[in-house]
């Protein structure tokens, strides 16, 4: 499933698919700018969107095998939530 298959699915059960479009891109930008200052998004029930620091370290390129230095990051994570599991199984 992706963004327009979303779009379509709260347009049957909500709106027209122009004012689905608009909420499902309101929902991801909120949550995104969330991260971005560093906050939690948590969905009771779905899960919690969060961010989390990866510290520098050592790798190793494939072709060549030859050790590289990746750069410390943040990176974006997501947890389920205890009904979204239950939901899967």
């Amino acid at each position: 499933m992706n963004k327009v298959d979303i779009i379509n699915e709260v347009a049957k059960a909500t709106c027209s698919k122009a004012e689905a479009g608009k909420a499902v891109k309101a929902f991801l930008e909120t949550i995104k700018k969330a991260l971005k200052k560093g906050d939690k998004v948590t969905l009771i029930g779905f899960g919690t969107f969060s961010v989390v620091k990866r510290s520098a370290r050592t790798g190793r390129n494939p072709q060549t095998g030859k050790p590289i230095n990746i750069k410390a990051k943040k990176v974006p994570k997501f947890k389920a939530g205890k009904a979204l599991k239950a939901s899967v199984k």
